[in-house]
């Protein structure tokens, strides 16, 4: 199955950031932050302006991005999370 997102939305992965022990410490899946960084896995076309004409998405497939921690709808297809939302949801893109 595949996703293909429509309008502006954009489908991403979240990069889980390297687990660091402080200390001996390990913290609970339960207690950590979810990651602000993800990798864009597909694009809609774009939204529509006024004029019916499509305004092309800046954010392109295999960019990775800076999201906010509660942006988006989450879902899992073949047991793997991903995110739906909008473009306009997308803090930066990384170089």
């Amino acid at each position: 199955m595949k996703i293909k997102p429509l309008s502006d939305r954009i489908l991403v992965q979240r990069i889980e950031e390297a687990e660091a022990k402080k200390g001996g410490i390990i913290i609970p899946d339960t207690a950590k932050e979810k990651p602000m960084q993800a990798r864009i896995i597909e694009v809609g076309p774009g939204r529509r302006g006024e004029d019916g004409k499509v305004i092309p998405m800046e954010v392109k497939k295999g960019d990775t991005v800076l999201i906010g921690k509660y942006a988006g709808t989450d879902v899992t297809v073949h047991d793997k999370e991903y995110l739906i939302m909008r473009e306009e949801d997308v803090l930066a893109i990384i170089e």
